[in-house]
């Protein structure tokens, strides 16, 4: 993703060593799990995570524990619709259609592999992907529905979403988020980022911000969200948040959105720079068997 732990290092070349071995397979998974069960998706020692859910699964499976690599790491209670991971597992273990019911099979409910598809040698979850799409979920009424708790950010102070729009066009684009980014503990390679698209959804009290972008730093969409939430309250002015985008040297946002309105809703695929500019396939289909 607390927040998607969201890809904080620049798309980069795939590793071409990085191969499954002499009989295996690598799948590719697509995935959902509701943040709020788990620890956020990198492995811990106390084996709350999403990734250590995964890998113990397999392990019932394979007998033996596997790396699953993810497209990124979302933190704690930030929730996914559309993570997509990868695993090399024993060619001749099961059909791969099997595969995601065997897996869910062994996964705590929090967590389900919606998809199981054969994967490119040479395909990998975090450095083959092109771009992501996040959504943030703000539920904007006195009173917070019992079963929005956990999904949403709560805000009972009226929204201007009308400005929330304006602030959107304001940020979409390539800029350097800087102030946008919270403190990993390690410097970024770089802080300039593109956004394609952020979308608002208005239907009742629920308010919908959609993020597409190549990818993000650390906790930047929940900054930006939390940002733009205080300027479409009234508490600060769109030229704050314009300058915190245009001279970010320094300056950083404090306002960070709850993790539990977050929710990572797809990762894509598809051309990627390079010599030959070829489209790289993310999954393979299995054969038909024959009738």
């Amino acid at each position: 993703m607390a927040g998607f732990a969201e890809f904080s290092e620049p798309l980069s070349g795939l590793n071409s060593n990085d191969r499954p071995p002499p009989g295996q397979v690598r799948l590719r998974l697509r995935l959902a799990y509701e943040g709020g069960a788990f620890d956020g998706w990198q492995s811990q020692p106390n084996g709350r995570t999403v990734q250590d859910a995964l890998e113990l699964a397999v392990a019932e499976l394979v007998g033996e524990r596997r790396v699953v690599h993810g497209s990124g790491r979302t933190d704690a209670g930030v929730h996914a619709m559309g993570q997509v991971a990868h695993v090399d597992v024993p060619e001749k273990r099961l059909a791969l259609r099997a595969w995601a019911a065997a897996l869910n099979g062994h996964l705590p409910k929090a967590v389900r592999v919606l998809e199981a598809r054969k994967a490119p040698p040479v395909f990998h979850a975090r450095f083959s992907a092109s771009g992501k799409v996040y959504t943030y979920r703000l539920w904007n009424e006195r009173c917070l529905h019992p079963l929005e708790v956990g999904r949403a950010w709560h805000l009972p102070v009226p929204l201007d979403v009308q400005t929330v729009r304006n602030a959107a066009i304001l940020l979409t684009g390539t800029h350097n988020f800087a102030g946008f980014a919270a403190n990993r503990g390690k410097p970024e390679k770089s802080t300039e980022r593109s956004i394609g698209k952020i979308a608002v959804f208005k239907s009742g009290p629920l308010v919908r911000l959609r993020f597409e972008g190549d990818g993000f730093l650390y906790r930047m969409v929940r900054m930006l969200t939390g940002s733009m939430v205080r300027v479409a309250q009234g508490k600060a002015e769109m030229a704050w948040l314009e300058g915190l985008l245009r001279q970010p040297a320094g300056r950083r946002t404090s306002y960070c959105a709850p993790a539990d309105g977050l929710y990572l809703t797809e990762v894509k695929y598809g051309i990627r720079a390079g010599k030959s500019g070829d489209v790289l396939p993310s999954s393979v289909d299995e054969p038909r068997p024959r009738a």
